[in-house]
């Protein structure tokens, strides 16, 4: 089988939607994987080879300019590739700019089937411009995964007629493992976030209800970087926190299991979410998390069973669920416990693999029948 993929950003640019792309394309070595995204950054190769992927990135490098080009120019070069590989499938990632070039391929050859991923948090908040073209992807697709069921009733809506399957990101659970004991450092309660630094991941909420953890001897450790850096190192300062909470940087994805290994709680108060990898991979490693009830979260977090829910925009609730969780042992065992079952048994990427490669099939041939 010969698949088309279109994400309009790639490695080494690193989100859930990337991260998802890498770990299943490795696992299914039977299928041969090209990809056309967005170049972004200047000095990365028009063409690599990754893994399993054919990697052909489009653009000048130039984060403003890439993006909006990409649906004509990949739309494009999808059509000169296809002569030559003739492909199966096309499969885009996310409703965004890469997959409106896999939108206006489907036009010139409307029999080759197109599966759509969702993968976004809040597609109901974004402009009307984007919502206009979001709702065409979404329509002209055969067959759609989302990964949660909040996104597949969003597609629900826009596309009666395709099939659509939740498939869920994973983990690696050889490299998130349940943490060692001997790796704590000191005796405060760590709490750490692995966020990007946006408005959408509630860090601003998180600052703000440690604040008030008054009989807690604790750190919060800030792993991730973005646009809100400054506000918040701002935050920090206007609180007096400094001595607090720590700001770790980007932390390369290969470290991550090491700094959660070293945490006693995971924490990320979201404004909207698809899913929400990093609490998956906090699950994984054995540490209880505490999360807002948005997005995608709802499908793996049970309040009181595998993490605690805290009320959005509510920076003392927050700070109520973080001392009962650092402070009840009985119940921080039973979350623990429950979070490495349901990982194991439901988030394993060789399972979800295997799931993706069963949707390709069964795309390809309900298409050929027709």
């Amino acid at each position: 089988m010969k698949i088309l993929l279109f994400s309009t950003a790639y490695l080494p640019f690193i989100g859930g939607a990337e991260l998802a792309i890498k770990e299943i394309t490795e696992r299914l070595p039977g299928i041969e994987f090209d990809l056309i995204t967005a170049k972004l950054k200047r000095g990365l190769p028009d063409f690599e080879k990754i893994g399993n992927v054919n990697v052909y990135r489009i653009g000048a490098g130039n984060k403003i300019l890439d993006k909006p080009l990409l649906a004509n120019l990949g739309f494009l070069k999808a059509l000169n590739l296809y002569k030559k590989n003739k492909y199966d499938l096309i499969h885009g990632i996310m409703a965004s700019q890469g997959s409106a070039a896999a939108y206006l391929f489907k036009f010139i050859h409307p029999k080759v089937p197109f599966v759509l991923t969702l993968q976004e948090g809040d597609l109901g908040g974004n402009s009307l411009f984007d919502r206009f073209w979001q709702r065409r992807v979404v329509k002209k697709a055969d067959a759609i995964t989302v990964i949660s069921s909040y996104l597949a009733d969003f597609a629900k809506k826009l596309n009666k007629k395709a099939p659509i399957f939740v498939v869920p990101n994973g983990v690696d659970l050889q490299k998130f493992k349940i943490k060692n004991e001997k790796l704590k450092i000191n005796e405060k309660k760590i709490i750490i976030t692995v966020s990007r630094l946006v408005k959408k991941n509630g860090i601003d909420i998180l600052i703000k209800a440690v604040r008030e953890l008054k009989n807690l001897d604790y750190e919060l450790w800030i792993a991730g970087d973005g646009k809100e850096k400054k506000k918040l190192e701002s935050l920090v300062n206007k609180l007096g926190l400094e001595n607090k909470v720590k700001f770790l940087g980007g932390i390369p994805n290969e470290q991550i299991p090491e700094y959660l290994a070293r945490a006693d709680l995971f924490v990320r108060p979201s404004r909207s979410e698809g899913l929400g990898s990093a609490f998956l991979e906090a699950m994984a490693v054995g540490i209880p998390i505490i999360a807002t009830p948005v997005g995608g979260i709802p499908d793996f977090l049970r309040h009181g069973e595998t993490g605690l829910f805290c009320e959005t925009e509510n920076p003392e609730d927050l700070s109520e669920k973080i001392t009962k969780i650092l402070t009840d042992e009985n119940l921080k065992t039973k979350i623990i416990k429950n979070s490495l079952g349901l990982v194991r048994r439901g988030y394993s990427w060789d399972f979800i693999a295997a799931e993706m490669k069963e949707i390709y099939e069964k795309t390809v041939s309900h298409n050929s029948s027709l």
